[in-house]
């Protein structure tokens, strides 16, 4: 599309997990080649995008909060129309519309490609609504303007889910499961590195499933093995790998390939049989610590992240002391802890034996401290070492420089606090750990 000169500024606030963050990259792309000018301060903007997420009631409220104070700007700032994108639209259209008549426009998970003709319809006065089938193809429409100073970025490699999970409403908001081609992925990649992105992070709500439905075999080890090979790209970092598809060569490639990050990010969601059969979960208890065991064997130093939901509907005081157990035998790297939330639509929400609130709040706050100690423990075998750091931020207060390792994802994750870098940020340089902390790290540039 040819640039149009058109002098409205336009703001992107995007809500929710890393998948949005991607769709958000896209529209501004497609927004800076209408001619439309992208400013980061909502408050100076003509044009806001609200890129929502609508998978647990806690990021609704988030949602709604979040349009409600960019909906003010229309009084107190230059605002003349406010968009709402992303699974919240996808989910509550009607809602939306009937309930906030400052919406000026909506668009859902399968049409965000049309968001200049949204934001010219709204600007006419009309009020747009493109919510339709949530399924977008990223295989033609995946130029993305990332902000200057980004050194790591997620390429999506699959969107929707196949898998069934009883608390999850993925599927509903996203669609099935479609894996996208290894040369849109590699071209994508390469888009990203000449932007200078020096870490990318494949994700997918079942990444190890990737390939199977477009090449009739899970390849997974070869995307890796592609990406792997374009320039300026030095860590590449896998998401949400489900353990039931993790194969041989998926391992060798962890074990093998330099750039491959020794990271893995494996949503288990709770240890025992009886709490992954309602959940619908594939595998048990027994396949995970076989994985975990074959894993370790061959990536001796790979760090594990995985994700646990207490709380779940059924499940004992037994069941959450032997989760404990499993999390301290186990010794996950990073672990993260979520509490059950009721979700309409879900086949969960209808189950026997719902838990109170108060009761999954504790469960959580305890296997947080569970896990507090692990990662103590982990963490401290680092002392002494040298690792390799990524520099993202400066501390002028400390006088520090903040980066990560290859063993810690962006923001979810510890960071490594350097003293002695005098370079630019964007740098990945040798670091001797001189302290480690509960989750974080501290040393000094060689």
């Amino acid at each position: 599309m040819n640039k149009t000169a058109t002098g409205e500024k336009v703001a992107i606030v995007t809500l929710g997990c890393e998948k949005n963050l991607v769709d958000s990259d896209i529209m501004s792309q497609l927004i800076d080649e209408r001619g439309y000018t992208l400013v980061e301060n909502p408050e100076e903007a003509n044009v806001i995008i609200v890129n929502t997420c609508g998978f647990i009631d806690a990021a609704k409220e988030e949602s709604i909060n979040t349009i409600l104070d960019m909906a003010d700007l229309k009084n107190t700032g230059e605002l003349k129309s406010l968009i709402v994108a992303g699974c919240l639209t996808q989910r509550y259209k009607e809602a939306l519309l009937d309930e906030m008549p400052e919406i000026d426009g909506i668009v859902g998970t399968g049409d965000f490609d049309k968001i200049n003709q949204i934001i010219e319809e709204s600007l006419e006065g009309k009020r747009p609504i493109f919510v339709g089938n949530p399924v977008f193809s990223y295989e033609n429409a995946a130029r993305r303007k990332v902000q200057k100073g980004t050194y790591s970025a997620f390429v999506k490699i699959a969107e929707g889910c196949d898998n069934t999970c009883t608390f999850c409403i993925i599927p509903q908001l996203r669609g099935g499961f479609r894996s996208r081609s290894i040369e849109s992925i590699v071209r994508e990649t390469k888009e990203l590195a000449a932007q200078g992105v020096k870490e990318v992070n494949l994700i997918a709500q079942d990444s190890t499933n990737y390939g199977f439905d477009i090449y009739g075999e899970r390849v997974l080890h070869k995307l890796l093995r592609e990406v792997s090979e374009v320039e300026g790209v030095e860590w590449i970092r896998l998401h949400y790998a489900y353990p039931g598809y993790f194969t041989d060569e998926l391992i060798e490639e962890f074990a093998t390939n330099p750039k491959v990050c020794k990271y893995i990010d494996m949503p288990l969601q709770h240890s025992e049989d009886a709490v992954l059969k309602r959940m619908r979960r594939p595998g048990r208890q027994r396949d995970i610590r076989e994985l975990v065991a074959k894993i370790r064997s061959h990536v001796p130093d790979v760090a594990l992240r995985t994700s646990i939901i207490v709380g779940f509907p059924g499940e004992t005081e037994d069941d959450f002391n032997a989760l404990q157990s499993f999390i301290r035998e186990i010794g996950f790297d990073r672990l993260g802890v979520f509490t059950y939330s009721q979700e309409e639509g879900t086949a969960a929400a209808r189950l026997p034996d719902q838990i109170p609130a108060d009761i999954i709040e504790r469960r959580a706050n305890t296997l947080m401290e569970v896990q507090r100690e692990v990662a103590k423990e982990r963490n401290g075998r680092f002392v002494g070492k040298v690792v390799q750091v990524l520099i993202e931020g400066y501390d002028g207060h400390s006088n520090v420089h903040i980066g990560r390792t290859q063993f810690d994802a962006a923001e979810i994750d510890g960071e490594v606090y350097v003293t002695g870098y005098t370079g630019d940020l964007g740098n990945i340089v040798n670091v001797r750990v001189t302290h480690s902390y509960d989750f974080d790290l501290a040393g000094e540039v060689i």
